[in-house]
């Protein structure tokens, strides 16, 4: 009983039938100075009309297992007040990770049988706010650029580009079947190069006729294309129209 201290409000909560060792308990709390003791069965502390942080001490001959009566010795205990468990049935870990996960800190053991929870140093249900977001103002300066500096260096966009990508794109190039690397269609070619091909096979000239789409929307531009359009990359035309790119277009391009 060397937790209750002169004038402390404690609540000792027994379970199961009354025997002389509770009296006897009772009877050497109540010599303490000051000392006012409430006693309650552990099967009515929830139905008890006590105030929250009422008491400096709890004295609880109850198993630390049950987390609702443990949870309600936390809000019945004041800030930094402790409730002592007499467990016979529980193991040292489990009793430990039973009170911590109730909230209790600064867990300690006694005689085997005895478990000390501490209610941290605040209310349960408090809340406060947090120091980093006090200060905008600096958070923000951290972030700030010096628009008058001069000396600011910044990225050229003219040195992105190497010569290749200056170099000035071929028709042949901006062919689908240009990919390849070779003046060689692709299977299934549909830009006319297959044609073109077979042609000069012959010593003919490939006779013009309008490209076939097979989703009805490749003039509106490369959004509206399939992934196998032969117009991916040029620009939208009118339906019927054949494109042509003008050297000024080209050279804009690139």
């Amino acid at each position: 009983m060397n937790f209750v201290k002169e004038n402390n409000q404690v609540l000792y909560v027994w379970g199961g039938a009354i025997s002389t060792d509770i009296e006897q308990e009772v009877n050497q709390l109540k010599s303490v100075p000051n000392v006012k003791i409430s006693v309650e069965n552990a099967d009515r502390v929830q139905l008890a009309n006590y105030q929250q942080s009422q008491f400096d001490v709890i004295l609880a001959c109850v198993p630390t297992e049950s987390s609702a009566l443990v949870s309600r010795f936390l809000k019945l205990v004041k800030p930094k007040g402790k409730v002592v468990f007499k467990d016979d049935s529980a193991q040292p870990d489990i009793a430990r990770t039973n009170l911590l996960l109730s909230g209790f800190i600064n867990i300690a053991s006694e005689d085997g049988n005895v478990y000390i929870g501490e209610k941290p140093n605040y209310e349960v249900g408090s809340a406060t706010k947090l120091s980093f977001g006090l200060n905008k103002t600096n958070v923000a300066a951290v972030w700030k650029l010096d628009v008058n500096k001069d000396e600011e260096e910044q990225i050229d966009a003219d040195e992105l580009l190497d010569e290749d990508d200056k170099i000035k794109p071929t028709a042949e190039s901006l062919r689908v079947c240009g990919t390849t690397g070779k003046r060689k269609a692709c299977k299934d070619c549909s830009c006319g190069l297959a044609e073109e091909l077979e042609a000069e096979t012959r010593g003919s000239s490939v006779q013009s006729s309008a490209v076939k789409s097979s989703c009805g929307s490749c003039y509106l531009g490369d959004a509206f294309r399939c992934a196998s359009c032969p117009y991916l990359g040029m620009p939208a035309f009118k339906p019927g129209e054949k494109i042509q790119l003008s050297d000024t277009q080209m050279q804009a391009d690139i």
